[in-house]
């Protein structure tokens, strides 16, 4: 029989080797904390990195991993999981070592307006982007020069030609379906890579007014505004035209940039007086228009705080401004004849903040960042006078799931107040009631979660309040406004 003294030995001694819960929960901490101090130390740094979209630092430490905006510097590729079938024949590493790069990204998404709008139902739209660069030092000696093509192939309907009937585009890459060259630029830096000359065919929402946080939403509105959209001839030089265009570039510091671009003001080519959609004037993007009256575009950037041992948070404030030369169509009439007039040229400004608000202790690669936009027009000559736009992302928020980025944004754009006498005008003299348009609202919810390295999944919750700043529904005789609309999307993108 074992003595009393013998089984409390035995039992203190148990008790000393159980492990104690909270001896378990620190060895799982530390050993979380390792894996996250390994996998920052294999990411890099992002504040500071060059891999900022639209160019710039990236200050946003929420900017998404994938982005179907075309601002985006998206590097990711599910190459890797495919062993060596990513790669058959290494030809793609026989390409990169002599310069030449490519990726491409596949987007394919659905969209569901469930209520209100111009009518319920379904669309799909699939997106191939092509992107090719060529580092021409490598390939041919040429020091500081580059060539950049992009190439799209476009599918599908989109929601708000059908289905919404809104100013602020329910998804980024809506567009008539059409092979489409987009870009074909080259650009020499200068004076150790603070001048940079780009020539060709070039988008301008690649550069211009560009939130690093923003470009995780689905709508397109937040990445080339619909101000912009709206007031520019033919829409602007933004996804899926470009235009002529010739893009200067200085970078006196690592934390300011100066850059303007002076653009055919056409993107469409052709007349656009004629009514003709654009993107059927220049189907396939090889138009190439030189004769019409530039467009001018300008910016000055600041970065702040992205240097390593900085204090405070990082953030990026930018304002711009754009100027189309030409006459254009004023709203008002002639004040003699009574007739349509035209005025001499069109112009609008903008501002940007970018600003991480939180950066996670122990994974300075996630955390919140919020961002705000706006931009200003003429309001005698353009359907918009006032736009802006703001929201927050979260990279990060959930254990596990560094990767994925969760944000909610708004967009609000202000319908002009000649608009709007022009409609109780309109209102008067029509024997069906005629709404006022008054301004569109935008707000949208939206989840990207990172499944493996390439691939990603992003659902997208939008509400849409005075589909077209309040326009009358053409389905209903009445005249009735188009009822605000509830949109669910889902979006796959692949990048190989």
């Amino acid at each position: 029989m074992r003595s009393p003294s013998r089984t409390i030995l035995v039992a203190l001694v148990a008790l000393a080797l159980w492990p104690q819960p909270s001896l378990v929960a620190a060895q799982a901490e530390g050993r979380e904390a390792q894996a996250t101090a390994e996998r920052v130390a294999a990411e890099g740094m992002a504040i500071g990195s060059p891999s900022g979209a639209g160019g710039d630092p990236q200050t946003s430490v929420a900017q998404p991993v994938f982005s179907a905006g075309r601002a985006a510097e998206v590097t990711t590729s599910f190459q890797p999981l495919l062993g060596p079938l990513g790669d058959p024949g290494g030809y793609r590493a026989f390409l990169e070592r002599h310069g030449i790069t490519f990726g491409l990204i596949s987007v394919a998404e659905t969209y569901r307006n469930v209520r209100g709008g111009l009518r319920r139902g379904s669309t799909g739209l699939t997106l191939l982007d092509l992107d090719v660069d060529v580092d021409l030092g490598t390939l041919a000696g040429w020091k500081g020069a580059t060539v950049h093509a992009t190439v799209y192939q476009i599918q599908g309907s989109g929601t708000s030609r059908s289905r919404v009937g809104n100013l602020m585009t329910i998804s980024e890459i809506e567009a008539l379906p059409a092979s489409r060259l987009s870009e074909l630029w080259l650009e020499q830096s200068l004076f150790d890579d603070r001048l940079f000359l780009r020539v060709g065919q070039l988008s301008a929402d690649t550069e211009y007014m560009v939130s690093q946080t923003s470009i995780l939403f689905t709508n397109g509105t937040f990445g080339w505004p619909a101000i912009f959209a709206a007031n520019m001839t033919d829409g602007g030089p933004a996804y899926p035209l470009s235009a002529p265009t010739v893009r200067l570039k200085y970078v006196p510091t690592r934390e300011l940039s100066f850059q303007a671009s002076l653009i055919d003001g056409t993107p469409g080519g052709g007349k656009p007086r004629s009514g003709i959609d654009p993107q059927r004037r220049n189907p396939n993007g090889t138009r190439f228009p030189l004769s019409d009256p530039p467009l001018a575009i300008a910016e000055v950037s600041y970065a702040y705080n992205a240097h390593p041992g900085d204090t405070g948070l990082p953030g990026t404030v930018t304002f711009g401004g754009w100027h189309r030369f030409g006459r254009v169509d004023a709203f008002t009439p002639d004040p003699v004849s009574g007739l349509g007039r035209r005025v001499s040229g069109d112009s609008g400004i903008y501002g940007v903040i970018d600003q991480t608000i939180y950066q996670e202790p122990n994974d300075p690669n996630d955390g919140a960042s919020v961002f705000l936009r706006a931009s200003a027009s003429p309001g005698d000559r353009n359907l918009v006078d006032f736009y802006f736009d703001g929201g927050i992302a979260y990279r990060g928020l959930f254990p596990g799931r560094s990767d994925d980025t969760l944000g909610f944004g708004v967009g609000v754009t202000h319908i002009s107040p000649v608009a709007r006498r022009l409609d109780a005008m309109a209102a008067l003299q029509s024997p069906t009631p005629v709404p006022r348009r008054s301004a569109e609202i935008v707000l949208e919810a939206t989840y990207q979660a990172v499944l493996a390295p390439g691939i990603a999944l992003q659902p997208t919750l939008q509400y849409v309040v005075h589909a077209g700043g309040g326009i009358a529904n053409p389905r209903d005789p009445d005249g009735t406004r188009v009822r605000n609309a509830l949109v669910f999307g889902l979006r796959a993108i692949t990048r190989y």
